[in-house]
């Protein structure tokens, strides 16, 4: 079974304040948005190595089970190496703010700007979803075609490696609840569902407000037919006379990871 792993980046040290009881979670969307994708950015050209050479590189990089893997035949590896599909991250700009996990997220007010005003959002489909009274979700989304990125059929349906998803969110306490992930493994019609995650983290109360927490998750056999994998997040904004004071999110991630 897939785990989930919430984890504040700031805790260690820190006093625990008693928090308010945690509400049960909203129920799950019942099936994925579908906006359409965007085209992946332009390869640069540099020189590769001979094909055995990159197939020697990869394999000892990767370091799969038996020590081999088998290309389809419209593969090359020396394709494989340009696109580097395995363990890395394939999302799209994925801290477009520029912010330091490793440091309290910097101080901000209320502000009247546009959240692509604030940042590089490239890749992100990104909407607002109205609350009531003074709330609201900024919705960010994005759907990553998991054959595009240079991973390929058999490997996905035999191998079923893991496929990892991230992200860090600001503890902004600006609601009980300021952050959800939604997740979903789609098949090639982008509409069928083969597996999916949804978290909304409850509040704690405990450390120092504004400190980065982690939500983790790892889809392990999954099925055959995934080729898509679908990321959103929602994050939970207040208004307040100044402006919009929002939560903050960076180094969202989504990756592919052959297993041990």
């Amino acid at each position: 079974m897939a785990e989930l792993r919430v984890e504040c980046a700031l805790g260690s040290g820190m006093e625990a304040d008693e928090g308010p009881p945690e509400p049960a979670l909203p129920p799950s969307p019942p099936s994925p948005p579908s906006p359409a994708s965007p085209e992946p950015p332009a390869l640069p050209e540099p020189e590769l190595p001979s094909e055995a050479y990159a197939r020697q590189l990869l394999l000892e990089e990767w370091g799969p089970p038996g020590g081999s893997l088998q290309l389809p035949t419209h593969l090359s590896w020396r394709l494989i190496f340009l696109r580097r599909p395995l363990y890395r991250n394939l999302l799209r700009s994925p801290n477009p703010e520029g912010i330091n996990i490793y440091e309290p997220a910097p101080p901000s007010g209320p502000t009247r700007k546009p959240l692509e005003a604030l940042g590089n959002f490239r890749g992100w489909f990104i909407r607002t979803e109205a609350l009531q009274a003074d709330r609201s979700w900024t919705v960010k989304q994005q759907c990553v075609d998991l054959l595009a990125e240079g991973l390929w059929e058999e490997l996905l349906d035999d191998e079923q490696p893991d496929i990892t998803v991230m992200d860090w969110y600001e503890d902004s306490r600006l609601d009980t609840c300021v952050y959800e992930l939604h997740v979903w493994l789609l098949a090639a019609d982008r509409r069928t569902v083969i597996a999916q995650h949804h978290v909304a983290p409850q509040a704690s109360g405990r450390g120092r407000r504004g400190c980065w927490l982690q939500v983790s998750h790892v889809f392990r056999q999954y099925g055959p037919g995934v080729r898509f994998v679908h990321f959103m997040h929602k994050t939970k904004n207040r208004m307040e006379a100044g402006g919009l004071l929002r939560t903050r999110v960076t180094d969202s991630s989504v990756s592919v990871q052959l297993r041990e």
